[in-house]
């Protein structure tokens, strides 16, 4: 049983956190505590991949537009998940995807930087280096101490400076920036944001209005619980016709179904970067996830779910340092779904692999051990997972 701060039960909790791990299948078989790698998909999103499937065979394009209709629904609940008007988002294959709207779009000229974090994800490094054909600096910053990082960055900008791209929470060290003080820092000198949220988004609350990031990108396959090749990107209207539309296509125009009608009139809002046809399944599917995290209490301004995982990941750091493990410290303001943790004398990727054969889903990351539980985990997954360390 997952107890409050003050050691009490949490009946009315348990309960709903019950009802939620009930509509995860993956949770009769394992352990499941990789989240920030690929997440499981819950049974109600099942059952509608499993129903496109059966309409795709049987019924094909003549329930096309309630395909369409469908996937317009997924829009609007991210758009309610962000607080952001539906206009102001696209659908995209997955976060790289959205970065690539900004790298490739944006009016970039020789001279101008970039200012990122050396240890960014891959996806949010390499699309801006390309950049460097065209004049334009990637400056990774190193920074010495995670808590440090808003000064450092903004040390590294300047005049040229036009954009500041990081993650909101770290895919190695599970920080999670205060994007609160990144945005004020930033525009505060006239320079744009963009936000990776894959870590964050599904989990955390994050409002555009109240923290007016200028872009925001995320696949749904980690806390969304969403399928891979379906993700999602924002951009704030006022930026509309600042970047240049990559790959337009059919879909981008407002008279997107008059095929007998060229004329480039694109559509007024972000969905013009879509270009061609979606993938129907996989966002019909994100959208079935979407509605479920919010049916626990996902919203723009709380989310019960952060603090289920937040209270969960404190648990296991108690736990595991009982265990003699050495835990990454993080202040609860920047603590997320991800916790790394090294048992001195063990190698992390044979700690992973004898969990794995005791029935535990880990992952490793920066010579440590990655553990990130949803909020439908357990403390029977949670005693599966000390056993497993225990017999290292």
């Amino acid at each position: 049983m997952v107890l409050d701060g003050r050691g009490e039960s949490q009946t009315p909790e348990v309960s709903r956190w019950d009802e939620f791990r009930s509509h995860m299948p993956i949770a009769s078989k394992w352990a499941y505590l990789d989240h920030a790698a690929v997440s499981p998909l819950p049974h109600p999103t099942c059952l509608v991949i499993q129903d496109w499937l059966r309409q795709a065979a049987e019924e094909a394009g003549t329930v096309w537009s309630h395909w369409v209709t469908q996937v317009e629904r997924t829009r609007e609940a991210v758009a309610t998940v962000l607080n952001a008007d539906v206009d102001e988002v696209a659908l995209v294959a997955n976060t790289t995807s959205g970065i690539h709207l900004v790298a490739e779009g944006f009016p970039w000229q020789s001279g101008d930087n970039v200012v990122t974090l050396a240890d960014e994800f891959p996806s949010n490094l390499y699309p801006w280096m390309q950049l460097a054909e065209r004049g334009v600096e990637t400056r990774r910053v190193s920074v010495a101490s995670p808590g440090s990082v808003l000064d450092e960055i903004q040390q590294a900008c300047d005049a040229r400076t036009r954009l500041v791209a990081i993650s909101w929470v770290n895919f190695q060290t599970g920080w999670r920036l205060d994007l609160d003080s990144l945005v004020q820092m930033a525009h505060g000198q006239g320079i744009l944001v963009f936000v990776d949220a894959i870590q964050g988004l599904g989990l955390f609350p994050v409002d555009v209005q109240k923290t007016p990031v200028d872009f925001l990108a995320a696949d749904g396959h980690k806390w969304l619980l969403g399928p891979e090749g379906a993700g999602v990107f924002y951009m704030r209207r006022e930026h509309l016709d600042r970047l240049r539309p990559v790959g337009i296509g059919w879909n981008s125009v407002v008279h997107r179904y008059d095929f007998s009608q060229i004329a480039l009139h694109l559509r007024p809002a972000a969905s013009r970067y879509e270009g061609g046809s979606l993938n129907m399944a996989g966002f019909l599917a994100l959208g079935t996830s979407v509605r479920l995290l919010q049916a626990f209490g996902l919203t723009h301004r709380v989310s019960p779910l952060a603090e289920q995982v937040l209270q969960i990941n404190r648990q296991c750091q108690d736990a595991l340092r009982r265990q003699g493990a050495i835990v990454l410290e993080r202040p609860q303001t920047h603590a997320s779904g991800i916790l790394l943790f090294q048992l001195p004398g063990h190698d992390p990727q044979a700690i992973r692999h004898r969990c794995w054969k005791a029935g535990v889903v880990v992952n490793c990351r920066g010579g440590a051990v990655r553990i990130s539980p949803h909020a439908y985990v357990n403390q029977g997954d949670l005693d599966r997972l000390f056993a497993a360390v225990g017999a290292a």
